[in-house]
């Protein structure tokens, strides 16, 4: 098996159309995973910008400093719902931070795990759900085999270019999952290219 992802995922013939303009870049790893979840939590369910404005506010009230777990922690909830997050989203903010305190979770015992064993540690936390650690396995943790097949993008790419009919969303993501078996161990790629691809308009 080769080594270079853009030609193992070209030998899928369909997928190769979605490969055509993608910009192949490395996976690169994140400091303070901690932090990335927090963040990720605030961005759900929210526009890009939106999104972009409300993380800058929470990092302001560190002036300028990466916060601890146990820095964010000391934040009151109240301040949290001043600059726009909702009342279980400064909950989920404050599950992260206390496990991660209580685990004694570092960057470090994360990148020793598998994708496996991550997604088993951090699923336990209230507000930490299947498709937030895949988000994080790829952008913080730069795995690069890993699927979203919860992912509403990835399913409506994968509809559109594998011109998959499923009657139910479970059978859809179990097509979606044996199509993704021969992308192994690139899965990551496959799915930012499948990203690109439907951002085209595609």
């Amino acid at each position: 098996m080769t080594n270079n992802p853009l030609t193992h995922l070209k030998r899928d013939k369909t997928l190769a159309l979605a490969l055509k303009n993608f910009t192949f870049e490395k996976v690169k790893r994140e400091e303070n995973i901690a932090l990335y979840l927090c963040l990720s939590i605030i961005s759900q369910q929210l526009s890009t910008r939106v999104a972009r404005v409300i993380c800058d506010r929470f990092l302001e009230l560190f002036t300028g400093e990466e916060p601890s777990c146990e820095r964010i922690l000391q934040v009151e909830k109240s301040t949290l719902r001043s600059i726009g997050l909702s009342e279980s989203k400064c909950n989920y903010i404050h599950n992260v931070c206390e496990f991660f305190a209580e685990q004694k979770l570092s960057d470090e015992r994360l990148q020793d795990m598998s994708n496996e064993e991550v997604t088993e540690t951090l699923i336990q936390i209230k507000g930490v759900g299947n498709w937030t650690i895949q988000m994080l396995l790829m952008f913080a943790m730069a795995r690069e085999d890993v699927f979203a097949p919860d992912d509403l993008g990835i399913q409506k790419a994968m509809t559109r270019l594998y011109k998959i009919e499923a009657p139910s969303s479970k059978e859809l993501k179990q097509q979606m999952q044996l199509i993704s078996e021969q992308w192994k161990p690139f899965r990551t790629y496959a799915c930012l290219a499948l990203w690109s691809w439907k951002d085209e308009g595609n």
